[in-house]
């Protein structure tokens, strides 16, 4: 089917602060909290591209109305299995990666079972998850591994991460912590699609470009590309639900071209409502059970850390907020931060040894206005970190980076 006439970016950069409310106010909960790890896990949870079976004859309708349409969607209730895959172009460190994040994660006193250990796993590969949700207080997602099985359950105000192949569980009390919105991380093409939704401005063109079928459903197609050149954004393409509005398959590429970075996308899906036992859960008998409540606090009582909001899912503005510096508009917004770490990583040999060798066989050395520092680069986010101590960070190419530390 041919794509629409309906180009409607200035509709969509100009949808008012009470759109936004009810999209924020009215979408359903797909994912437990779990801890969010930085700009990394923002980019974490995206699904292969999805075989479409034919372009379905639907309605016209303009991209204003689709994004009105996915605003409204109130869907509580669903189940069904989602495929991930994620292509950030990061090195291959034979597995060190997940040992090192989790460890970060668990700060050495953790357990297999917390979410923000199994989290790390979806940064790189093709992952099956399992999903369920029944209105905001009940939301299960399972991992499926090779002859094992990660659920995370979220039922009223307990939260339980449960690793077969351990036979070790993570508990911790969502309406207790306060912490629950601070924790929640995408897992479904949803929730990236209402992240992205708020982005979309005057640097952004957005548009219904055809229909396809996903999961066996009719859907429409929403395009939103970056105006602004520098990013490493390409295209961001929606596929909405024709009947309930709800999103089910979520792809970026990047501006390099190539395959997808990210792409989210159901290969199941059903709007009935799950049975109550889908999320029941006890501890297996002989489980160690860690209290993910108790340990949190411990671990940032003893580190004299305050709880923060993680960076990883906010807005320029939100970023700007919570302690950081913000530069450009849009697709091209870079955050700026201070890492205290005057004379940067060391990222040679003389200076930091085999550590400081295979930190510089990662990045690339860069220098201006700035002084010198290194680019770390993946196939979406890029990092620049000065020798200074001064960081980066931002969807934008490595010549954005140096341009906005030179200014800086």
């Amino acid at each position: 089917m041919a794509p629409y006439e309906t180009e409607d970016s200035t509709g969509a950069a100009q949808a008012d602060d009470e759109l936004r409310a009810e999209r924020r106010r009215k979408a359903a909960r797909y994912v437990v909290p779990v801890a969010v790890m930085g700009v990394a896990a923002a980019t974490i949870g995206l699904v292969p591209a999805l075989a479409d079976s034919g372009d379905p004859n639907l309605p016209k309708i303009t991209a204003q109305e689709l994004i009105n349409k996915i605003a409204k969607s109130d869907v509580q209730q669903l189940s069904g299995t989602v495929k991930i895959s994620t292509d950030l172009g990061l090195p291959d460190l034979g597995g060190l990666e997940s040992g090192l994040m989790s460890g970060a994660a668990q700060g050495g006193d953790g357990s297999s079972a917390d979410p923000s250990t199994k989290l790390t796993e979806l940064a790189s590969g093709t992952h099956t998850l399992r999903v369920a949700a029944d209105g905001p207080e009940k939301q299960k997602v399972s991992l499926l591994e090779s002859g094992a099985e990660y659920s995370l359950i979220h039922n009223g105000k307990d939260v339980w991460g449960y690793d077969s192949k351990s036979n070790e569980v993570y508990h911790s009390t969502a309406a207790d912590s306060g912490r629950a919105e601070q924790h929640e991380a995408p897992a479904t093409p949803k929730d990236f699609a209402d992240e992205v939704l708020k982005s979309v401005d005057d640097t952004t063109s957005v548009k219904v470009d055809g229909t396809a079928q996903v999961a066996g459903r009719d859907a429409y197609r929403l395009v939103i590309k970056p105006k602004q050149s520098g990013t490493t954004v390409g295209a961001i393409s929606i596929a909405v639900d024709a009947k309930t509005g709800t999103p089910l398959k979520f792809t970026l590429t990047p501006s390099s071209g190539g395959a997808a970075v990210i792409d989210a996308g159901y290969t199941q899906v059903s709007f009935a409502k799950p049975a109550a036992s889908t999320f029941d859960f006890t501890p297996p008998k002989g489980a160690k059970v860690t209290e993910g409540d108790s340990l949190d606090k411990a671990n940032r009582a003893d580190k004299g850390d305050k709880i923060t909001k993680s960076p990883g899912k906010d807005t320029p503005e939100e970023l700007g907020k919570n302690g950081f510096d913000v530069l450009g508009k849009g697709w091209n917004s870079i955050a700026v931060l201070d890492s205290g770490s005057k004379g940067g990583l060391p990222t040679d040999s003389a200076s930091g040894g085999d550590l400081g060798g295979f930190l510089g066989s990662l990045g690339d050395p860069v220098s201006g206005k700035f002084g010198k520092g290194t680019v770390f680069s993946t196939r979406l986010i890029n990092a620049l970190i000065t020798d200074d101590g001064k960081v980066y960070v931002g969807a934008v190419d490595k010549a954005a980076l140096v341009k906005a530390a030179n200014a800086g």
